[in-house]
This record gives C-alpha cells, structure tokens and sequence, in this order.
C-alpha cells in the first residue's frame, strides 16, 4: 500500500505518517465500497436474470400444456403438469446461474493456479495434479449411477403433490366418510418414500464429498512431502515451498465447488430432463400451417361417417352421420358412457376423430385455425365452471372487453341478476373456488349468462339441468331456450323435458345413432 500511494501522491504527502495513514484509510474505505456496490450489483443482475429466467420458461410450459389434447391431461392428472411447471422449471435457473457458471469459473481458477504452481516448481504442481482425474472420475461414476435416482425422486415427490391436490379436492367427502385418518396415512405413506429416496441420495453425495475431501487432503500432503524433501535437499527454497502450499487451497477450492456443484446439480438435471420431456409432449389437436380463418359461422354442422375411439379402448363412436342446419335445435339422449358428450368434444375439436370429419359450413373443422373454430361456439356445461374471482369477472370470461352494461344484460337475460344485487358485493363478489360460495343453480345461471354474453353463432348445452332441482330446472330451461333463439344449438340430457323445445331429438346407442326423431 505505501509503494502504491507512493505512485499517486506527492511526496510531500507520503513524508507525512498521518496524511499516508488518511489517505489508505480512505482509499481502503472507497475500495470496500466499490467492492460492495459490485457485489450488490452482481447480486441483483444475478437474481433478475434468474427469476426473468424461470418465469420465461414457465410461461412457455403453460402455454405449451394448454395447447397439449384433454388426452394428455385425462391420462397424466394435474398434480404432475403442476409439479413440473412450478417446481421442475426453477432447476434452469440453478443449473445456468448456479451450475454451469460456477463449474466455469472454478475450471478457470484451477487451471490458473495450476499454471502459477507450475511456473515455481513443475514437480511439485504435477504432484497436485495427479488428484485431479481421481475426482473427475468420482464425479461420472457419481453422474452415471444417480441420475435416475433424482428422476425416481421427483416422480415420488409429484405423487405428493397428487395425493394432496386429492384431498383437498374431496375435502367433503373425506369428512363425510370420515377418512381423515386414512387420508393422512396414505399421505404419509407416500412422502415416506421420498424421504427415503432423498436419504439415501444425501449420503450418497455425502460419500462423494468426503472422497473428494480425503483425495484433497492426500495430495496436499504429498505435496507437502515431497516439497519439504526437496527443501533438505536444496533443490527448493523454503519461501517457495510456503507459497505452493497456500496456492494449493486455491488449487483444490475449485475442484472442491464442482464435486459439491456436480452432486446439487443432478437434482437439478433430473427437474430439467422433466420439463424438457414435458415440453416435448406433442398435440394430438394441431393447427394446420395452412389453416383459414373463421369470422363468424352460419351454424351449418355436419357428421360424416364419425368414429372415434380413446386410447387402448373400445370405440365410443362408429359411423355417425348426422345434418344440423343453421338454427336447428338439436337434442341428444342417451345412456351414460354412450358417447354424448364424446360427440360435442369432437364438435369442438378437443380430439379429432378417428374415423370420418367433422364440417363446420361444409368445411373440415381441421381446416380452421383452431382459436378461430373455438368461437363460434358457447358452452354451458353440466358442472358448471367458475374461477376464484369475482362474478362480473365470471360473466365476461368468453368476452373480457364486455363492459358492465353488457355484463348486466347478460346476467338479466339468464334470470341471474336479482340474486347478484343480493350478494355482499354485488357483481364483485368474489365466487370462491370453483364458486364454492354458490348454489348449484346461481352457478348455472352466471354459467348461463357467460353464454349470453359471449354471443356464439352456435349453442353446446352438456347436461346443463341435471344437477338442480324441478323448480330451479324449469327456470333454467326457460332462460336456455331464450339463448337458443337465432343460434344452431347441440344440447345433451338425460331428462327429455329439457328436450322439448328441440327441433331434432337423436338417441346414441351402442356408439351408434338409433333413432332420429
């Protein structure tokens, strides 16, 4: 520091014991300084870099699992689709940020301090080195054999997640039966085995790093042999010897970081071989390259000779042919499990058939661009589907730039809007999950007027009185019919009162249309 302040000050200055003493205090202040705003800096780029990092790719993974066919999500669940895209996706971020560039970083020191080892005394550094394979051979063996552990790991860890997401799902059922016991064993059952798995893992990685240790601590003392030997016999000074020996930590100090890095790291590329392979999961429903668009639909729906089986099962549909023109009401009945609601899901293209087309205005239906084909259509379903947010909210789902007037007119027209004013907060209430703090029926009828509001060309009515009672069916049917009006409308139901007003009435039987009336 003296010969530094030297170069830089006067010499009148450096004469001084107090101005030299002023002036290093300072300078080591403003060097501490500088060397703290660097590390709050790297901090910050480091974190935001990260974090932009993992929202990134789990917004590529949510639009990617929104795209993948109801065939994917019926066969997987959603607890793993969740797993992966909010635990399985920040493992990029540690392998990039926390992974790679350390492993980086340490590579370069080691070799640097290799060189500088080298540049005292070539036999002592080929002596350090010898460690050097050893570890890295450590480390593959480690790769090899572990990988599918951590894979076996995260899959136990999303059956959890699975087991929970059940629970809480069918809480009224599980206190119904009085389950909660069970509930809690299978539930501890299962994080049993991932505890077990991730024991078994730490020792692992524990073995690895007391080798790595032990193989560190062989070679610095083996260094330390041969150098004092070479010190007796003159061939080393002791001053060099002493400077090896403290540039050996910095030597080993990397190899130390990648042996810990590389164990951390297989949990990560077992989470990052599961988002990979998520996001390799193809669309059975894909949009053509060439697809055309679609403003608004007469309503002219035709099956042609339509089959369509799921996976590794029996056909649900063989040969159904069927002419809807725009305007026709349309009711379908049947037994449960004849195909009814298979039927509307190939409407709307959550599956292709496997067999014959679906026309939409005398065209494929595969012809279209698949946002475009998907609104032309407004859906009441048999559970009626509402998010956790408020009911205007709700309403406005298939129509978000409605304003408030159109809401309320909306809910008006569904028979909905005398018990909205009722609630707490009016159309701001909040529905709860799944609209929890609803009836049955005020679902159905916010479900209704979402329909109304969203003003589709054609009508798909799955049930949508089956699970309400005689007086609240009645007014329900009386607002459908009301949406009806001017729309080409496809309704299922078991009751045939909900039927009534349908122009056409199709049985499904054995996968096939049995009768027409």
């Amino acid at each position: 520091m003296p010969w530094f302040v030297g170069i830089l000050v006067p010499e009148s200055v450096t004469r001084s014991a107090f101005g030299l003493l002023v002036l290093a205090a300072g300078m080591y202040l403003l060097i501490a300084c500088l060397n703290q705003l660097q590390a709050l800096g790297s901090y910050a780029l480091y974190t935001f870099t990260g974090e932009g990092l993992v929202l990134s790719l789990r917004k590529r993974l949510l639009e990617h699992a929104q795209r993948l066919s109801l065939s994917f999500h019926d066969s997987r669940g959603t607890a793993d689709s969740l797993y992966r895209i909010h635990d399985d996706a920040p493992s990029i971020q540690w392998v990039i940020m926390d992974g790679l560039i350390p492993v980086v970083s340490s590579g370069l020191m080691f070799t640097a301090m290799a060189v500088v080892i080298g540049r005292i005394n070539v036999e002592l550094a080929v002596i350090a080195l010898v460690v050097s394979p050893f570890v890295v051979m450590l480390g593959h063996v480690y790769d090899r054999r572990m990988g599918a552990h951590y894979s076996r790991v995260k899959e136990l860890e999303s059956g959890v997640l699975r087991v929970l997401q059940e629970i809480f799902a069918s809480i009224r059922l599980v206190q119904a039966f009085a389950r909660e016991e069970h509930e809690t064993t299978r539930f501890s059952e299962r994080s049993r085995e991932g505890m077990q798995a991730r024991i078994r893992l730490s020792v692992a990685e524990g073995i690895v790093i007391l080798a790595t240790n032990l193989a560190i601590a062989g070679g610095t003392a083996l260094v330390l042999f041969v150098g004092a030997r070479g010190v007796q016999a003159g061939r080393l000074s002791l001053g060099e010897l002493l400077v090896v020996i403290a540039y050996l930590a910095q030597l080993y100090g990397p190899l130390q970081t990648v042996t810990t890095q590389f164990t951390h790291i297989q949990s990560s590329l077992a989470s990052a071989r599961r988002v990979f392979e998520f996001l390799n999961e193809t669309p059975e429903v894909v949009e053509r390259a060439d697809a055309r668009p679609l403003r608004r639909a007469a309503g002219a729906i035709e099956f042609c000779h339509v089959s369509f089986a799921y996976r590794s099962a029996h056909p649900v549909l063989s040969g159904i042919s069927l002419t809807i023109d725009p305007g026709t009401h349309v009711g379908i009945s049947g037994v449960t499990g004849a195909g009814k609601s298979t039927l509307l899901y190939l409407l709307l293209r959550f599956y292709d058939p496997t067999g014959g087309c679906v026309l939409l205005d005398n065209v494929d239906l595969r012809d279209y661009k698949l946002a475009d084909l998907r609104s032309q259509f407004a859906i009441v379903h048999q559970e009626p589907i509402l998010l956790w947010t408020s009911v205007a909210e709700n309403i406005a789902y298939g129509r978000p730039g409605a304003t408030e007037r159109e809401i309320v007119e909306a809910a008006k027209a569904a028979d909905a809007h005398d018990f909205i004013r009722r609630l707490p907060e009016g159309y701001r209430t909040q529905v709860g999950e799944r609209g929890v703090t609803l009836s049955g029926g005020e679902r159905q009828r916010i479900s209704i007027a979402r329909a109304f509001l969203r003003n589709a060309p054609i009508l798909v009515l799955d049930e949508p009185t089956s699970a309400v009672d005689a007086n609240t069916e009645a007014e329900i049917t009386e607002a459908l019919e009301r949406l009806a009006r001017g729309r080409t409308s496809v309704t299922i139901a078991h009751r045939l009162s909900t039927l009534k007003y349908c122009d056409v009435r199709v049985t499904i039987e054995n996968g096939g249309l049995q009768v027409v009336t």
